[in-house]
């Protein structure tokens, strides 16, 4: 039965977008009917059940149109593997509005994102809690942190249980040795027995009963994890001290405590080491400063931080924290940013210049404006940012992620089939035990049954789908964390994979290659020209534009006290230059093609522009009423890592190019200077999408640098998109990655840690597959002792995020 589903469409505007909207819906397959009405900018859709929400959202964004869609990040309690993140993952996956979902067990959250009015938190709350698991209360936004945060509490827990299972489990293992050295079981069979039960059952029961909660839990929900193979495990070994009273087997029950010991502390391990993963969060929550001086009624008056309000006048004396975002109203210090850009020399502040909350004043007294407060501030932005990193998913994990589906219910499959194969060949299975007797612990001679439940709880407890699990979601968490303090923000892990495999980066020129600050350098005019009259008539047509260029032209006329006209009738011609009536005059300033294209003959002043098209500048047509009165020959200073940046990426392997509305000459002039390969002259901001599509067709995958405002559809089309931006003036917003200091070598920077994370990830999936690949068919011969393999599969796990962490010693700089 076909299934009634209604979408929120953002951006249509006529009938004619309705009808598109209506016929991309009506292909995706499995939609039976599509209707959009275009007063309540909505969609109706008739699909089969099963077809996902993403699959409707994809539809809708391809036709050009979108799907408003929300975000929210859930703190998960009780997962503990890889394969809870896939059963959570696929209990919110299956509610309807749901279009995406990545659970990252490292940092415990699931990210999704929903279609609002559809589904909502009670919703997912209900769906978490039938998937065995819960979502956890979440600190509201702009509120300040707990002194106890979750990972410094989850570490002592996981502290608290590994010291107690340990303070049982060593008697147990004394208790053991003269029966294992020399077959003597003190005081009396009967007593050695009990003891063993009765020191392993709080073990087991008390300080593991999380293990055998989460491991129920799941398995009665049809979604076992790693946690049953556990509890399967040591519930087994711990039945044969019971049966051992009535049955011909072995007592295991202190077995089963050594290995619920070992497993307590692999989790206590990792719970710190992914703590340590997690630490760029926690260090950027404890930067914000927790109160504000604010000047009320002429009074100074300390107020918590959330109370500012955007207007209030701040006051910030040396050494204080600037509070939040804001402008420099009076007074003039020096200001250490380098929590966000990782910059160490502080930045000069005068009135007028934009601050960021949480950076540090360091000389004179200041007067900050604030301009934006809680969730929208900069350091808000860089958290929520490195947050949907960490929450995102990396494509080499995908593989991962299917193997984890199914890897529980094959081992469960392995360790039934073991136990099997014993009791319908022993003979077959003896000899492979016996193959092995060359290990100390393998000891052939026990009976059956006791080799047959060896070997069967070997196999349950060995298995790791954790690894897997970690493998990605730890580097990433680190990854992330080290680019935040870098004043490098990656939006997603795909972005990070990408830029890995990037041959081409492509430069915008204007304040990107160039510092964007460009300076009237020459005034050439024509024979009987006056040349303050050619500045003069520049400026005053330029005085309506917006362009750096215009301004440029304004700000040198102004210096020089020209007296300026408002022009009449005012034109730009984007990326060309401008028209306008000046005291009369129809006046045009614009590059040579504007010029050729209004008929303007260029001889007069030809051979000025090709000499400062030499000299790299950019050459700015003066003509009035159809005659060229001269050029402007305007410079824009390179950015001093500019040269530097070219030359590090070639050395890696990386080809560039840039990209520029200038003119051939010029173009090149300035490419030679820095080392650029490509250059991509007389390009229209229009035209920029077109050209880094060709670089792609050519090249294969290319990230395109530029400003994040200007330049955000090229952003878009780059497979990366690095947007520079200098302190709160960043369109965060706007690229993959955002380089917060705005420097070039950012790029070079961004490229290493990179290649540097998919080293660890590759490492990571490498030894977990290899791990449990080499580790199960040993267990099932019978080689491995349930409690080596409990110490196997613990140091695969903390080997994972340990090498993880190891990440933080690559060099970057």
């Amino acid at each position: 039965m076909a299934e009634r589903r209604k979408l929120p469409i953002r951006g249509m505007t006529c009938a004619a977008c309705a009808a598109r909207v209506e016929e991309a819906l009506s292909r995706v397959p499995g939609v039976q009917r599509a209707m959009v009405n275009l007063a309540t900018e909505e969609a109706f859709v008739e699909a089969e059940p099963g077809l996902r929400w993403i699959e409707l959202a994809r539809a809708v964004k391809d036709a050009g149109y979108e799907v408003p869609t929300e975000t929210v990040v859930l703190p998960i309690g009780g997962m503990t593997c890889a394969a809870c993140a896939a059963h959570v993952e696929e209990a919110l996956r299956a509610l309807p509005g749901v279009v995406s979902v990545v659970v990252n067990l490292a940092t415990e959250k699931a990210t999704v994102t929903y279609v609002p009015g559809t589904v909502g938190l009670a919703d997912f709350r209900r769906a978490v809690a039938e998937a065995g698991y819960e979502v956890l209360e979440a600190p509201a936004e702009g509120v300040a942190a707990p002194v106890e945060d979750q990972a410094e509490r989850k570490m002592r827990q996981a502290r608290f249980r590994m010291r107690v299972a340990w303070a049982l489990t060593i008697p147990i293992i004394l208790w053991m040795l003269p029966e294992m050295l020399w077959g003597l079981m003190w005081p009396s069979h009967l007593a050695f027995n009990l003891g063993m039960i009765l020191l392993a059952a709080p073990v087991l029961f008390w300080v593991g009963r999380r293990t055998y909660r989460s491991g129920l839990t799941a398995a009665l929900h049809g979604y076992p994890n790693m946690d049953t193979l556990i509890t399967l495990g040591t519930g087994v070994s711990f039945l044969t001290g019971p049966l051992s009273f009535f049955f011909p087997i072995a007592n295991y029950a202190g077995v089963a405590a050594m290995i619920m010991a070992f497993h307590l502390t692999g989790r206590y391990v990792e719970e710190t080491a992914k703590g340590r993963a997690s630490q760029a969060i926690r260090r950027l929550l404890e930067l914000g400063a927790k109160t504000a001086r604010v000047v009320r009624d002429g009074l100074e008056v300390e107020v918590p931080v959330e109370a500012v309000q955007v207007g209030d006048v701040m006051v910030v004396r040396p050494g204080e924290k600037i509070p939040t975002d804001g402008v420099v109203v009076e007074g003039e210090s020096a200001v250490d940013e380098s929590m966000a850009t990782g910059e160490s020399m502080p930045v000069n502040k005068r009135p007028g210049d934009p601050v960021i909350g949480a950076t540090v004043n360091q000389e004179g007294l200041l007067k900050v404006r604030a301009t934006r407060v809680g969730k929208d501030t900069f350091l808000a932005q860089v958290i929520r940012m490195v947050e949907e990193a960490q929450g995102s998913k990396v494509p080499i994990q995908a593989f991962a992620d299917r193997v984890t589906a199914v890897f529980v219910p094959v081992v469960l499959a392995i360790a039934l089939l073991t136990f099997a194969a014993w009791l319908a060949f022993p003979g077959t299975m003896r000899a492979l035990v016996t193959a092995g007797s060359f290990l100390p612990w393998v000891n052939p001679n026990l009976g059956t049954l006791t080799l047959a439940i060896i070997s069967t709880v070997a196999v349950l407890v060995i298995a790791c789908p954790c690894a897997l699990g970690l493998a990605t979601p730890t580097a990433l968490m680190v990854a992330s964390g080290m680019g935040a303090e870098r004043g490098i923000l990656i939006r997603s892990g795909e972005a990070l994979q990408t830029l890995r495999d990037v041959r081409m980066v492509v430069f915008d020129k204007t304040g990107t290659l160039t510092k964007g600050k460009p300076e009237v350098t020459h005034i050439v005019p024509a024979d009987g020209v006056d040349g303050r009259e050619v500045l003069r008539l520049a400026a005053s047509a330029e005085r309506g534009s917006e362009h750096p260029l215009g301004r440029a032209v304004v700000a040198r006329a102004e210096a020089e006290g020209l007296p300026l006209t408002d022009p009449l009738g005012f034109q730009a011609r984007r990326g060309l230059g401008v028209l306008a009536t000046v005291d009369g005059k129809r006046v045009l300033v614009g590059s040579r093609r504007l010029a050729e294209a209004e008929g303007i003959e260029l001889g007069p002043v030809a051979e000025a522009m090709a000499r400062l098209e030499e000299e790299a500048q950019t050459v700015v047509v003066v003509a009035a009423d159809g005659r060229a009165l001269g050029v402007l020959g305007i410079a824009d200073t390179l950015k001093e890592d500019a040269v530097a940046a070219a030359e590090e990426l070639r050395r890696m392997g990386v080809r560039t190019a840039m990209i520029t509305g200038d003119n051939w000459r010029t173009a090149q002039a300035i490419a030679r200077r820095v080392g650029i390969d490509h250059v991509l002259a007389e390009v229209l901001p229009d035209g920029k999408v077109a050209e880094v599509r060709r670089l792609q067709e050519a090249f294969g995958t290319v990230a395109f640098v530029g400003d994040g405002i200007n330049d955000a559809p090229a952003l878009r089309q780059a497979n990366v998109g690095i947007a520079l931006g200098t302190g709160t003036d960043i369109a965060i917003e706007a690229g993959d990655i955002v380089l917060v200091r705005g420097d070039l070598m950012g790029v070079v920077r961004a490229m290493r840690l990179s290649r540097a994370a998919f080293r660890k990830i590759r490492q990571n999936l490498f030894w977990a597959f290899f791990y449990n690949v080499v580790m199960i068919p040993l267990a099932v011969m019978g080689w491995m002792h349930p409690v080596l393999a409990e110490v196997a599969m613990a140091t695969s796990s903390v080997t994972v995020v340990g090498n993880a962490n190891l990440l933080r010693r690559a060099r970057l700089d």
